[in-house]
């Protein structure tokens, strides 16, 4: 799998200039104004992953190619990116709209944004909006912009809440199975813990070359607590025992691997953990109904 997109990369292929102190391992915010679709423009940008977060309000009809998943936009949507997951839109009418992107060191200090389905694999990502929700999300947008512009001391602990502001508007979006359990404090930190330490193995790529946990015990191992107890937490919070947990985040990074590198389905069976690469098919063909080469030739 190809490396993410830096934000040094993004800055050179959409403007060919760098703001001043940019750096990846210190807080960046930016804020840009989506243009009209012009004849003769790139419509699409490349797929791939990006070492940054992204909210951005789109005006116009587009598919949103993410992950293993193609999302169709009719006429205007919320979205978020992050860089566990790789993505690209391909813009099929006149476009419109704004969007903001931030690294990680920008929200380090304001708590883990990870923890929300919106910046989760397996949430939702893309929200359809009606012409009301709209303007909602534009005048947080609008504050952003204003703070940003301003010579304000605090102007950019402001932003972080606007971010916040759209952060919950898309969660309030999102579908929730789970409104009617209410989980315990502890069950909820366990289980935060367990996705953290299993999102960190991802995306697997060539710097990144395999995954060290596999199974319900070795996660509990690493959280010190008893994997019944982990087990309890998990499901509790998410519906989904902790080795179904596991299963749905390798397919899902199998299902990329496959369509989007050049990897063959042994070194993907490697990365992923499997020892053998039967192993491998099996599990995938168990969970798609399909094997992982034609999957890939689909």
């Amino acid at each position: 799998m190809e490396k993410p997109e830096t934000l040094e990369e993004f800055y050179k292929r959409k403007f060919s200039w760098l703001p001043e102190n940019i750096r990846n391992d210190i807080g960046h915010f930016n804020m840009f104004r989506l243009e009209p679709y012009a004849q003769g423009k790139v419509s699409s940008i490349p797929y791939r992953r990006r070492d940054f977060y992204k909210i951005m309000l789109v005006k116009g009809k587009s598919s949103v190619y993410y992950a293993d998943k193609v999302v169709g936009v009719e006429k205007q949507a919320l979205s978020f990116s992050n860089p566990l997951i790789p993505y690209k839109w391909e813009h099929q009418d006149n476009l419109f709209g704004r969007y903001c992107i931030f690294n990680q060191y920008f929200m380090s200090q304001f708590g883990n944004i990870m923890q929300y389905e919106v910046f989760q694999p397996a949430g939702n990502h893309v929200f359809e909006l009606a012409d009301e929700q709209v303007f909602e999300v534009e005048t947080i947008f609008q504050k952003m912009e204003k703070d940003f512009d301003s010579d304000y001391k605090y102007k950019y602990d402001s932003i972080r809440n606007h971010i916040f502001e759209l952060i919950h508007y898309g969660l309030k979006l999102q579908p929730n199975a789970l409104t009617d359990k209410q989980p315990s404090n502890a069950s909820q930190r366990i289980s935060a813990m367990f996705m953290e330490l299993l999102e960190r193995q991802f995306p697997v790529e060539d710097n990144h070359p395999r995954i060290a946990l596999r199974s319900a015990s070795e996660f509990a191992d690493h959280l010190n607590v008893h994997v019944n107890h982990l087990n309890r937490a998990v499901k509790s919070t998410t519906g989904k025992t902790t080795t179904q947990a596991i299963a749905n985040r390798l397919v899902q990074e199998a299902k990329v691997l496959l369509k989007h590198s050049h990897w063959n389905v042994s070194d993907i069976a490697y990365a992923l953990g499997f020892t053998e690469v039967t192993h491998f098919n099996n599990f995938f063909k168990k969970h798609m109904d399909i094997s992982p080469l034609k999957f890939r030739e689909s």
